[in-house]
Protein backbone atom coordinates (compact mmCIF):
# COMPACT_ATOMS: atom_id res chain seq x y z
CA UNK A 1 0.00 0.00 0.00
CA UNK A 2 1.34 3.55 -0.96
CA UNK A 3 0.93 6.31 1.46
CA UNK A 4 0.30 9.67 -0.38
CA UNK A 5 2.71 12.66 0.27
CA UNK A 6 -0.22 14.37 1.86
CA UNK A 7 -0.38 11.26 4.02
CA UNK A 8 2.91 11.62 4.90
CA UNK A 9 2.89 15.33 5.85
CA UNK A 10 -0.23 14.68 8.05
CA UNK A 11 1.48 12.28 9.76
CA UNK A 12 5.09 13.83 9.96
CA UNK A 13 2.74 17.10 11.23
CA UNK A 14 1.30 14.45 14.25
CA UNK A 15 4.40 13.28 15.48
CA UNK A 16 5.53 16.63 15.79
CA UNK A 17 2.79 18.15 17.42
CA UNK A 18 2.50 15.25 20.21
CA UNK A 19 6.62 15.81 20.58
CA UNK A 20 5.11 19.69 21.71
CA UNK A 21 2.33 17.64 23.62
CA UNK A 22 4.96 15.52 25.51
CA UNK A 23 7.32 18.37 26.34
CA UNK A 24 4.54 20.44 28.41
CA UNK A 25 3.42 17.88 30.07
CA UNK A 26 6.71 16.85 31.69
CA UNK A 27 7.69 13.38 29.75
CA UNK A 28 10.95 11.86 30.29
CA UNK A 29 13.55 13.64 28.59
CA UNK A 30 14.80 10.21 26.63
CA UNK A 31 10.65 10.19 25.08
CA UNK A 32 10.85 13.89 24.35
CA UNK A 33 14.96 13.41 22.62
CA UNK A 34 13.53 9.94 20.86
CA UNK A 35 10.71 11.49 19.46
CA UNK A 36 11.95 14.39 18.25
CA UNK A 37 14.49 13.05 16.73
CA UNK A 38 12.37 10.84 14.46
CA UNK A 39 10.06 13.77 13.86
CA UNK A 40 13.53 15.77 12.32
CA UNK A 41 13.63 12.50 9.99
CA UNK A 42 10.60 12.69 8.97
CA UNK A 43 10.83 16.28 7.89
CA UNK A 44 13.33 15.16 5.95
CA UNK A 45 11.53 12.38 4.12
CA UNK A 46 8.29 14.50 3.73
CA UNK A 47 10.06 17.19 2.02
CA UNK A 48 11.91 14.33 -0.43
CA UNK A 49 8.28 12.62 -0.80
CA UNK A 50 6.44 16.17 -1.36
CA UNK A 51 9.11 17.12 -4.05
CA UNK A 52 9.58 13.96 -6.27
CA UNK A 53 5.80 13.24 -5.98
CA UNK A 54 4.06 12.44 -9.43
CA UNK A 55 1.89 15.52 -9.55
CA UNK A 56 0.15 16.97 -12.00
CA UNK A 57 -2.13 19.91 -12.74
CA UNK A 58 -4.20 21.69 -15.30
CA UNK A 59 -3.57 24.94 -13.49
CA UNK A 60 -1.15 27.72 -14.64
CA UNK A 61 0.16 30.90 -13.62
CA UNK A 62 -2.44 32.81 -15.79
CA UNK A 63 -5.14 31.03 -13.11
CA UNK A 64 -3.53 32.85 -10.36
CA UNK A 65 -5.68 32.13 -7.30
CA UNK A 66 -8.77 29.57 -7.26
CA UNK A 67 -10.68 31.70 -4.86
CA UNK A 68 -9.83 35.20 -6.20
CA UNK A 69 -9.10 34.63 -10.29
CA UNK A 70 -7.50 37.28 -12.39
CA UNK A 71 -7.79 37.75 -15.78
CA UNK A 72 -9.74 35.03 -17.84
CA UNK A 73 -13.07 33.56 -16.75
CA UNK A 74 -13.99 30.19 -17.94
Amino acid sequence: MKISAMGIVAFTTLVLVTVTIMASMNFPFNWVFYVTIFGQAMVVYMVYRVLTDNYQTSKTFEDFYEDHPIGRQD
